[in-house]
């Protein structure tokens, strides 16, 4: 009996001792949650530009597609598009998708290049800015300019699968649908008024990628071989699932079947 008793007193306990500890937790979860509401309202907040609704990429903005909405006044730098900037962005077209209620930055839309904010604000949240060596046809013939999408496409210098002891080149596709930030120095709305048919000359381009994509290229870069951007329609956004390494074999065995489907599918020439 006394046994019996020691065990439920000790299971008492416990339960006590459980009960405190996690109505203390709460208490300071509590504490510390009403500190951090004070020290935010403590903060200036200022009026940005939201997106009002779901905006895929490509949406012409008008409007109704907008909405304001308080943020921290920290939060707030010269990426973010303010009230008083909504006339400079109406008609204008967004580069990616947005959210319901996501803050629109200059750098999510295909604006003019803005005097004195350089190119760090241009690069989207989470993504970098990387310069490639680049020029001549691989280039686009000097006649990309900021805003373009492209792909990168890679030649490089393997081992043959089927005698390693042998190289072979091999050309694939990198990236698809990379946005162009800068030719040269050049960056989006200077030198608007040269024609896209000129070329301007550069031997950099500067491409927003993600940080893995940026470790992708720099280590390309570096292989033995080179990259070359294939220009894409600013409208385009396809994305290639499977498209397969090149090499002599490659091209040879598949040279009737590309031709093929260029007459069928692209020029309209008819078959399957």
């Amino acid at each position: 009996m006394k046994q019996r008793m020691i065990l439920i007193l000790s299971v008492v306990v416990g339960l006590l001792a459980f009960w405190l500890t996690r109505e203390y937790f709460q208490a300071r979860a509590r504490e510390f949650a009403r500190e951090r509401e004070r020290l935010i309202s403590a903060e200036r907040r200022v009026d940005v530009i939201a997106a009002g609704r779901e905006l895929p990429a490509g949406t012409v903005l008008q409007k109704k597609d907008l909405k304001m909405k308080p943020s921290l006044a920290r939060d707030v730098g010269k990426n973010t598009v303010l009230p008083e900037d909504v006339e400079q962005i109406l008609g204008k077209k967004l580069k990616y998708s947005m959210d319901m209620g996501e803050t629109l930055l200059w750098s999510y839309m295909d604006v003019p290049y803005r005097p004195g904010s350089g190119l760090g604000p241009m690069v989207a949240q989470s993504m970098r800015a990387l310069s490639i060596t680049i020029g001549g046809a691989a280039g686009v013939s000097g006649l990309l300019r900021p805003n373009d999408r492209v792909d990168v496409l890679g030649s490089f210098t393997f081992p043959s699968r089927k005698n390693p002891q042998q190289m072979e080149w091999v050309t694939l596709t990198v990236l698809q649908d990379v946005t162009v930030l800068a030719t040269g120095q050049t960056l989006a709305g200077q030198g608007d008024g040269q024609e896209r048919g000129r070329s301007t000359g550069y031997s950099t381009v500067t491409l927003e990628v993600t940080p893995r994509e940026a470790e992708l290229l720099a280590f390309a870069e570096n292989m033995r071989g080179h990259l070359t951007l294939a220009l894409r329609n600013p409208g385009d956004v396809s994305y290639e699932r499977e498209l397969p390494e090149i090499n002599f074999d490659k091209l040879e065995g598949e040279l009737q079947t590309l031709n093929d489907h260029r007459q069928a599918k692209i020029r309209r020439k008819g078959g399957n």
